[in-house]
Formats: C-alpha cells, structure tokens, sequence
C-alpha cells in the first residue's frame, strides 16, 4: 500500500492488552465517511488524524468539516456567535491530516479504516500497519458488508481487531454497530463500546454476521421490494408509499436504494450470494443488474430506479 511509506517494525506480544483508553484516533479515508467520523471524535476531545494518500481529498475533507461545524453552530450558538466560532476553533484544533498511515499508527489507540469495500485492499493496509503499530493499539473497519474476521486475519493482533460501522451522515446518525468477532477479547469490544459512547453515540453489539443487523435486515428488504416489482405486484412509486405511510419508513425502498447507491445495493448483495448461495435472500435481480450495467447507480449518478436531473 502506498500508505506505508515508514516501514518501523516493533515487537510484542499477541496477548490482549488491558484497558484500553482510546484518545489518539487514526481515521484512514477522506471520504464521506471518514470526514464525518473524524469531526465527531475531535468534537468530542478525541484527538484525530485522518489519512488518506491524496492530499487533495484531505485539504477537501478538512475543509468539508469546518464547513460542517460551522452549519452546527448556526443553530446551536445562534444567540452566541463569539462561542460558536472558538467552538468550532477549538474542534479543528483536534483534526490533523497525513498522507503516512505508518508514521501515524505509531501513536494512535486506535486506527480506524474507512476506505473502499474491497477485502485485499483492506488486508493489506492492516498487514502493513499491524507491524509498525504498538502493541495496545486498536484496529477496526468501518466496513458495512465484509466480514470482520476475514480483514483481521491479515494482522497478528485478532484480538484486538474489532468493527465500527458508522452510519451517514455520521454527525446526525446516532448508531455504531459495534463488532466483535470469535478471536476479539472482551477488552477490545469494551474499549470500542466505550469509545462509540463517549462519541456521544448509541452503540449496540453486533457478531461478525453478513450485514451486522441493520444491513442484514434492510438489504434483503430492498431486494424484496425489487423481486416485488419485478414480478409486476406493484409499481416502485405505490411500493415506495406504501412503506411510507403504512409502515411510517421515511423513504420507500426505492427511494433508498437510490440514496444508497444502486452500485453499493449490488455489490454487498454479490458478495452476501457468495457466501451463502443457497439463501433466497441473497438472490440475484436481473432488473438491479441491469441499472448497475447502465451505469445508474441513484442520485450520484443522476439516476437510478428515479431520475433526478
């Protein structure tokens, strides 16, 4: 990985380390996800550095937070301007940028990756850091689909490997699923329980299962909505109302796998059929696939199962 560009090596022992108090936060991935956990942890006194190997996306992610705080003051100092801009002042001065995941790890609790859902991609940044990282240091995937263990077993610290699945947008969203899997000590998801809290979000425990709990429950919802309409039960717009106002959902299915990305849909459904193909629920949907082939992924794109330009 280009992130590794120190190669440290230290020595220690794969014995759980104890009480962990997490406070140096190495958030890795500028994206979406990763910006908007790095501007929780440093709100919250975590002092955080978010990597990422283009300079570009981290002067943007950055940017992107101070803009997003600023959005937050607006109503929360709304009578205090002079409190809501040394807020603000004050939370930036916990959010530092590097393109050295190597040199970072080695004074990070804990490293948290948010990058691309690709399983290789993920094991080899972790088999790098695991060597250069200190013993009582933390690892932990954002990862919504991928399971836990298979991305652990690249490093040599299975017990000190766990999940962190945030949900976007990070600042409003006020779930953590936290993961451990068979190898993670009770420690470990005990630091990670505790860190999710002290974000000041609501964290619930999670096994190292395909899609956690919310993703195990909501994909196969929208797959059914998709085989529903599919099979000419209903139209996507009467689908979508009816979850709406019958089940009192927010947004139809429809409407959110358009919001979550056509794309995003299918490959954590691939990856679930994979696994367990005999499961009806991880069946495949010619009509998904399709939009996927075309290239319409939702509103990213402009559209998907609706258009939005």
């Amino acid at each position: 990985m280009a992130f590794l560009t120190h190669q440290v090596t230290r020595g220690f022992s794969s014995s759980a380390v104890r009480n962990v108090i997490i406070k140096q936060v190495m958030i890795i991935g500028g994206g979406q996800m990763g910006a908007g956990i790095a501007q929780v942890a440093a709100a919250t006194g975590h002092s955080v550095t978010l990597v990422d190997m283009s300079e570009d996306v981290l002067k943007k992610a950055v940017k992107g937070i101070e803009g997003s705080l600023k959005r937050v003051v607006k109503k929360k100092f709304a009578d205090k301007p002079e409190a809501g801009a040394e807020f603000v002042q004050n939370v930036m001065k916990n959010v530092s940028s590097s393109t050295d995941a190597a040199f970072t790890a080695q004074s990070s609790d804990l490293v948290l990756e948010a990058i691309v859902e690709n399983l290789k991609i993920k094991q080899d940044l972790f088999a790098g850091l695991d060597k250069v990282a200190p013993a009582h240091t933390i690892f932990a995937s954002n990862t919504s689909s991928l399971p836990i263990s298979d991305i652990a077993s690249s490093t040599s610290r299975l017990d000190r490997f766990g999940g962190l699945h945030f949900f976007n947008p990070v600042p409003m969203m006020k779930l953590v699923e936290v993961i451990g899997t068979s190898a993670t000590s009770q420690d470990t998801f005990d630091s990670l329980l505790n860190f999710s809290k002290a974000l000041g979000k609501t964290p619930v425990s999670c096994k190292d299962t395909p899609g956690f709990i919310v993703n195990r429950l909501l994909v196969p919802y929208m797959m059914e909505a998709i085989r529903l309409h599919e099979r000419g039960h209903g139209s996507k717009e009467d689908i979508d109302i009816a979850m709406k106002l019958g089940a009192g959902y927010p947004m139809g299915p429809f409407e959110l796998l358009d919001y979550v990305g056509l794309d995003t849909a299918k490959f954590i459904i691939d990856g679930w059929c994979l696994m367990d193909p005999n499961n009806p629920l991880f069946g495949q949907s010619e009509m998904l696939n399709k939009l996927v082939a075309e290239g319409k992924y939702g509103r990213k794109t402009g559209e998907g199962f609706y258009k939005y330009k």
